[in-house]
């Protein structure tokens, strides 16, 4: 599991971080500040929550069922949220949107939520 955290992490900061040059070079030009923000949300999400993956990956011992829990809470999370987001934008900027991806979106960001409460849950119970 430790593997499956740090690779994770790395693969969604890497996606962040191309994301985010692609948001800010070639979509400029194409969306409106609002829908370039909440782009740009996504790739915030992204990449704080893929830096915990990559810290979790170290830190947790993955022998622990609820350790395991964190780590698929923020994954899930993260691919909910973030690339729900993404889909939303890349498809309103065609005239497109993608209607079925709004109802993801929370759910990915109570993924998040969840990921961070059973790490408070964690700590308080050590």
């Amino acid at each position: 599991m430790d593997k499956i955290a740090i690779i994770s992490g790395a693969i969604f900061g890497l996606t962040a971080v191309i994301l985010g040059a692609f948001g800010a070079h070639l979509l400029k030009k194409k969306l409106t500040s609002e829908l370039l923000q909440s782009f740009e949300t996504g790739v915030k999400y992204q990449i704080y929550h893929a830096i915990v993956l990559l810290t979790l990956g170290f830190q947790l011992n993955h022998q622990v069922t609820i350790d395991n829990y964190i780590i698929y809470a923020f994954i899930v999370g993260i691919v909910l949220f973030s690339f729900s987001i993404y889909g939303l934008v890349i498809s309103s900027a065609n005239n497109k949107k993608m209607k079925f991806l709004g109802p993801i979106t929370p759910l990915g960001g109570l993924c998040l939520v969840l990921g961070w409460g059973l790490l408070i849950y964690k700590f308080v119970t050590i």
